[in-house]
């Protein structure tokens, strides 16, 4: 494990990655970390492919802490290419828009989802292909369909990815009592049992 934990999500605009990565900053936030954050987009609309970039760590670790989870501050939003810890792809064929951040020690965790696109599409396997060139820790569901058919709406599909990730201790150290805290901060009032329903969801999916 890095001594700063680095994660990107990859999808387009309109799919909340914003959202996530509020989610995730809170959480870590919470858990006492130095936290930066930052949005890289193409097309800045809804549909065009959006990257976040979330960077958390320890400000300091005293003598006792030493084998724990910590790291100078962070300085920098930006994940370095080729050191990101984990990268959700909201969209599978945006998952090879991160690429160029993963190595072999990189975990993807890819909804199994296509978007409508005006360009030419590639196949799932086309895209497990390339990201097998680098790393072969990959998790890929259909988290999309998961969230229709158990919630009867797909749109927090993202959040289930959260859940999913944390289950299977793939945002560690950031625990899942923390997510669920930022969800609750986060989220609008209105929205909020539909995303913790989704959260559970997700992390049921990680049980199996």
């Amino acid at each position: 494990m890095n001594k700063t934990f680095n994660m990107i999500i990859a999808g387009v605009g309109g799919q909340g990655l914003i959202t996530l990565l509020d989610i995730i900053a809170c959480a870590a936030f919470w858990q006492g970390f130095d936290v930066k954050t930052s949005e890289l987009h193409g097309l800045s609309q809804r549909g065009g492919s959006v990257n976040v970039h979330i960077r958390f760590g320890k400000k300091s670790c005293s003598a006792q802490q030493k084998d724990t989870f910590c790291s100078t501050a962070v300085y920098a939003p930006i994940v370095p290419k080729g050191k990101a810890d984990l990268i959700l792809a909201l969209e599978f064929q945006e998952s090879l828009n991160a690429l160029v951040f993963a190595n072999a020690y990189t975990f993807f965790v890819i909804n199994n989802y296509q978007t409508p696109t005006l360009g030419e599409s590639v196949s799932y396997q086309e895209v497990e292909s390339e990201i097998k060139k680098i790393t072969e820790k990959i998790f890929t569901l259909p988290f999309s369909q998961h969230c229709q058919q158990k919630l009867q709406n797909d749109i927090p599909a993202g959040i289930a990815m959260l859940g999913f990730a944390v289950q299977k201790g793939l945002l560690a150290p950031i625990t899942k009592e923390a997510l669920e805290y930022a969800i609750q901060e986060v989220i609008a009032p209105k929205h909020y049992e539909l995303n913790k329903q989704a959260f559970q969801l997700g992390i049921s999916l990680g049980v199996q």
